[in-house]
């Protein structure tokens, strides 16, 4: 989680980086501490990125205690070596804890296993002390190098080679306890593990009117629990950051009753394993347990998850964060001099960016010591604002009664309206049930529409309770109503119907029709007054193809259903003859599920709309193919978005593949179709949406405050009144429709300039295609923190 305020120096983003560029270089990777998934993700890309630049690169096996011991455990790697990993949880090259790189003797020892082999840049994948320690060896590394030609185990000859060593760090921890990135290598691969579980239990705590009481990981931080407590409409969270006071039990014991008298069958609670209470006493699940069993007498178990949360396959975000840190941290580390500090690479939003490795860790540590003398709102604070949102959040949506008095209303009450425009996607329940009991909790009339444009033409608005949207957040697709359809024909219709119910605010969740949509209804307000109303758009499809958004909701669950699917496919190819898949995804004209699958599922290419190919370039990979095949290589893939190319179709591309790979190859064709739109939402997608729509309400009130009268005239008739709320680069922000129309395609429904487009090159390098990279981080310097985010 982000504690950092970071604003970029000039940095090297988007220089271009040839092949072979530091050819004759040694660097090594090594993962130490606990383990996480989206770890071997991480070590491909730094192994082939490293191949790519020309560098020998070596494997250090199990961490610290390899580097110390050397021999077999300091192998050099090749293409080979990081084959079919990035879907394997854990890490290949091990990982440990070290006592004996705490000392001296053992850091020398290292020293001389390094040097040995001309090592002089390090990627270490680990958590705070893994990073602490390496940083430790770097202010040593002259010391022992000098210690070392004293001794005689080396030259001085060898000690002038080796007069440096440069660190790049990436964090792997499922806790995303590290300060300077907002998720950590493996974070969201443990929460879905965890709403996995959690999703299982409620049918069975549902089936029986039982509480569950379910402990998740972190001793020291409460992201996992808080954030599972967000995606899974638990009724209670305890994390050690912000302890409940020591009458918890009577707090706890009044919230599920409240919540059985309004119809719930079940309870959910959640407790982070570090959890305390104010006075710095632990709460375990156990008491918990008892606390409800006993106080109200319901038929109440504990789960436990323990390890299951570090295991399985990565997710899609992980496998894809892992590649995007693995390059970024090979690149950072060959343009480091002898001055240059060492970094972490981190993700700041959607922005890959270096800061200063051990500003961080004095940050992370900072943390800790606020826990430990008690100071909870410094604690939260120095979280980052990411955590705050998320603790806010959750406390607003697990109230027990609403607001007497509401601050942000001012007493007024406001008549607010919710809808889902366009295709299903994962997410859009999640979003409604926020906007709804959010919009209660500040005193407001909240109508759900449904059936987009039509049921809005035809009246079909239901006003909305709290208990009316329970459970709402793990499901799928749209309770209220989806369709891909404009206003146009029904503009007076609609603009009746929002008079008759005195609507003073509308949010639309959905897709490009959704955007669409408000565009059309804003350039109508001179027409109808009805209009004239703040309207905002929270884009919600798999496809990720409207503007204004690096990530729509929806976008995570489809890949990572994508992901899975793939993964399946690759398997059935296992010990058989040489075979090249084509695999087909949704989009429409949109390459962003074709690449980012093709990127996390270790594809070999991606044939999209935006990047125009010719039967050439397809020839080619036939080339590449016959090449790799005669390598030992068995499988390939290739994914192809479904608007690509209106002529070189799935099909036709299997036959070109099968006429020119006779008795090299065979080639079979996998449409995956609509399941990608199916399956659970995931955590990123649940939390997202949770979360964006209570910023929606909160902007959606203060401008119908402004320009909604107490008269009955509404005058919202500027840009700033009609706008997309998304994650945009680094930042959540509102953006006026009308900026955002001067940047879309709209005849293929696409934004102009994609963000992800650059990750095209990264694809190609991690195939083995002859490219040139495009450097995507932002270099930050210590000077360039502005205190907290």
């Amino acid at each position: 989680m982000r504690t950092l305020s970071i604003v970029p120096t000039a940095g090297r983003e988007g220089a271009d980086i040839q092949r072979l560029l530091y050819k004759g270089r040694a660097m090594a990777v090594f993962t130490s501490g606990g383990d996480s998934s989206g770890m071997n993700s991480a070590v491909r890309s730094v192994v082939r990125m490293g191949l790519y630049l020309g560098c020998k690169v070596y494997f250090i096996y199990e961490g610290y205690q390899g580097m110390i011991d050397g021999n077999e455990y300091i192998k050099e790697a090749d293409w080979n070596s990081v084959s079919d990993i990035i879907q394997r949880g854990g890490t290949i090259i091990g990982s440990a804890r070290c006592k004996d790189f705490t000392d001296r003797s053992g850091r020398l020892k290292a020293c001389k296993n390094l040097v040995d082999r001309d090592i002089t840049n390090l990627v270490c994948i680990g958590g705070d002390g893994s990073l602490t320690g390496a940083n430790l060896f770097r202010q040593e590394w002259p010391e022992l190098i000098q210690e070392l030609v004293n001794q005689g185990k080396i030259t001085p000859e060898k000690a002038n080679k080796c007069p440096n060593i440069q660190i790049a760090g990436l964090v792997g921890s499922i806790d995303n306890d590290f300060c300077g990135t907002d998720m950590t290598i493996g974070t969201d691969t443990a929460l879905q593990r965890i709403m996995e579980a959690v999703d299982a239990v409620v049918s069975t705590a549902q089936s029986h009117q039982r509480a569950f009481v379910i402990e998740v990981m972190g001793r020291h931080c409460g992201y996992l629990a808080l954030v599972a407590a967000l995606a899974s409409e638990a009724d209670f969270c305890f994390i050690p950051e912000w302890p409940p006071p020591t009458n918890w039990r009577e707090i706890l014991c009044e919230k599920l009753a409240h919540s059985r008298s309004m119809g719930q069958r079940l309870n959910i609670v959640i407790v982070a394993e570090g959890a305390i209470d104010r006075e710095g006493h632990k709460i375990s699940s156990d008491m918990v347990r008892d606390v409800v069993a006993n106080n109200l007498g319901y038929d109440t178990r504990t789960t436990v998850l323990g390890h299951v949360q570090r295991g399985g396959n990565p997710s899609a975000f992980d496998r894809l964060l892992g590649c995007r840190m693995g390059a970024e941290a090979t690149i950072a580390l060959m343009e480091m001099t002898p001055e240059s500090e060492p970094c972490v690479i981190s993700i700041d939003g959607n922005q890959i960016v270096r800061v200063p490795l051990m500003e961080c860790v004095f940050r992370t540590k900072a943390v800790q010591k606020a826990m430990d003398e008690l100071d909870w709102e410094l604690a939260v604070k120095l979280r980052g604002r990411s955590f705050q949102r998320n603790l806010d959040t959750y406390r607003l949506l697990t109230k027990l009664h609403t607001r007497e008095k509401d601050n942000l209303s001012e007493g007024r009450v406001f008549n607010i309206a919710v809808m889902n425009v366009g295709a299903p996607a994962g997410g859009m329940n999640a979003a409604v049930r926020s906007f709804v009991r959010m919009g209660i909790y500040h005193r407001c009339n909240v109508y759900a529409i449904h059936n987009s444009f039509e049921g809005l033409a035809k009246g079909e608005l239901k006003q909305m309770n709290w208990s009316d949207v329970t459970n709402w957040v793990m499901v799928g697709g749209s309770y209220l109503g989806t369709q891909k359809q404009l206003p146009t024909k029904l503009m007076a219709k609609v603009a009746d119907t929002l008079e008759r119910f005195q609507i003073h605010a509308l949010l639309l969740v959905g897709g490009f029709e959704a955007f669409h949509s408000s565009l059309l209804l804003s350039r109508a307000r001179d027409q109808y007054p009805a209009l004239r109303i703040p309207m905002t758009v929270i884009p919600c499809t798999i496809s990720n193809n409207v503007p204004g958004t690096s990530c729509s909701l929806g976008s995570d669950t489809a890949v990572n259903e994508i992901c899975t699917m793939i993964d399946k496919i690759k398997q059935s190819a296992t010990g058989s003859k040489r075979r090249v898949f084509v695999i087909e995804t949704m989009g429409g004209y949109c390459g962003y599920l074709a690449t980012v699958a093709a990127i996390a599922t270790g594809a070999d290419n991606a044939y999209i709309f935006e990047e125009k190919f010719t039967v050439n370039d397809i020839k080619e990979d036939v080339n590449i193919i016959a090449s790799k095949m005669q390598k030992g290589v068995q499988r390939y893939l290739i994914v192809r978005n479904e608007c690509a190319n209106a002529n070189y179709t799935t099909t036709f591309i299997q036959q070109l593949f099968s006429e020119e790979g006779k008795g090299q190859f065979s080639t079979r064709i996998n449409v995956l179709g609509h399941a990608q739109q199916g399956g659970n939402p995931t955590p990123f997608d649940r939390n997202m949406g949770t979360k964006l729509a209570a910023r929606a309400l909160e902007h959606l009130i203060v401008q119908a405050k402004e320009y909604c009268l107490p008269t009955g005239e509404n005058q919202a008739m500027g840009p700033d009144s009609a706008t997309l709320l998304a994650l945009r680069g680094r930042r959540v922000v509102f953006t006026p429709l009308e900026e955002l129309a001067l940047e879309t395609d709209f005849e293929h429904r696409l934004p102009i300039d994609q963000w992800w487009m650059k990750l095209r090159s990264l694809l190609r390098i991690l195939a083995k295609h002859n490219t040139t990279y495009y450097t995507e981080a932002v270099q930050m310097g210590t000077g360039d923190y502005s205190g907290d985010s």
